[in-house]
């Protein structure tokens, strides 16, 4: 893969998701190519799962491995795609890249792919996402932002087949989250229109 060529396809792109998304397999892929493997979270994530109908105007990454990326090497990476900043927050394509730091998981759900021109992209699982959203729709206080990408994100979740809801209720009475009801009465609004 010619990484200029892609910089340049990427950053010709118009349609901000579609750029994040090429940003987003080749940052994976080159980082994949020195022993990391990336993971879009956050709000990145929720961007992804709506296909744009929230737009973070960044990309959150963590990484798989419990090793650190060393800064240098993080710093040698992004230098390949022309990126400003660091060392932990770039700027490449008119776009913002953070390494976050390691994958916080508690979800049993399988990560989903999404296949760009220039790599494959793991995505938080659904499940996982939906839940953080819900917890920051009314915490630490109620949130009307926050709200209406829960909503967002509820709705696209309830449109796909592979949801797991058994999953995200567990996810939603752990401790880390306790916000069962939040989510049972979000997603009976969203259901009821």
């Amino acid at each position: 893969m010619n990484v200029r060529e892609a910089i340049v396809d990427i950053a010709s792109t118009e349609d901000l998701l579609e750029r994040a998304l090429k940003l987003s397999g080749l940052v994976t892929t080159l980082f994949a190519d020195v022993g990391f493997s990336l993971v879009v979270v956050g709000g990145s994530a929720v961007e992804f799962y709506t296909e744009g109908g929230y737009m973070s105007g960044d990309i959150d990454f963590c990484r798989r491995e419990i090793a650190h990326i060393p800064l240098r090497l993080a710093q040698e990476v992004m230098a390949k795609l022309g990126a400003t900043g660091g060392p932990r927050s770039w700027r490449v394509c008119g776009l913002f890249v953070d390494l976050l730091g390691l994958l916080e998981n508690e979800s049993a759900s399988p990560m989903r792919t999404v296949e760009t021109p220039y790599g494959i992209v793991k995505l938080a699982p659904r499940e996982l996402v939906l839940v953080e959203r819900v917890l920051a729709a009314y915490y630490p206080q109620p949130s009307a932002e926050a709200l209406k990408t829960a909503k967002q994100m509820m709705a696209c979740s309830l449109e796909d087949p592979l949801m797991n809801w058994m999953e995200v209720e567990r996810l939603a009475d752990l401790s880390d989250f306790k916000v069962l009801r939040e989510l049972r009465l979000l997603k009976t609004e969203v259901e009821n229109g």
